[in-house]
């Protein structure tokens, strides 16, 4: 059975994508942090795949979207902090975000968000189920949500035609 070429290559920018992934995730588990290095990282890989599997036009666009997704989310974590004196959303989440829609465009940011969202949901009904007080006030790193729905995403979009 021959092997298609371009599902080997789009396996191999995923394994790095899983590793960053996997790593963002440890790093903001225990420090709270999404280096900047990790998040440059995902956003080369993701101009590159993007130029690979396409042309260089591909890659300008990736990059395009990723600007526009920083600005639209830099000005929801400002306005969130208007309204609530608190920070929601750390800049390293914004960063990352940008460099997550090198990945999977604008058009993927409502999946990755959804799976996001819904797995930090389960791990905070998890956490309440096992007896820790969850409370409006309680602090949990979004960076490992985020990461699990940047790798699920690309998936999704590429073997369910999500988009």
């Amino acid at each position: 059975m021959p092997v298609d070429s371009e599902v080997v290559q789009f396996l191999g920018f995923y394994a790095a994508l899983g590793m960053a992934c996997c790593a963002l995730a440890l790093i903001d588990l225990r420090h709270g942090i999404i280096p900047d290095g990790l998040n440059l990282a995902i956003a080369i890989l993701g101009v590159v795949q993007a130029i690979v599997f396409g042309n260089l036009t591909d890659g300008f666009e990736a990059l395009d979207e990723a600007a526009a997704v920083a600005v639209i989310f830099l000005l929801l974590r400002r306005l969130y902090y208007l309204l609530r004196q608190i920070e929601g959303l750390g800049l390293g989440d914004v960063k990352f975000l940008a460099a997550a829609t090198t990945w999977v465009g604008v058009t993927g940011i409502p999946t990755l968000l959804s799976i996001a969202a819904l797995s930090a949901l389960a791990a905070a009904g998890g956490l309440q189920l096992a007896g820790r007080q969850v409370k409006r006030q309680t602090s949990m790193p979004f960076g490992p949500f985020l990461a699990l729905g940047l790798l699920l995403t690309p998936a999704f979009q590429r073997w369910l035609g999500l988009n």
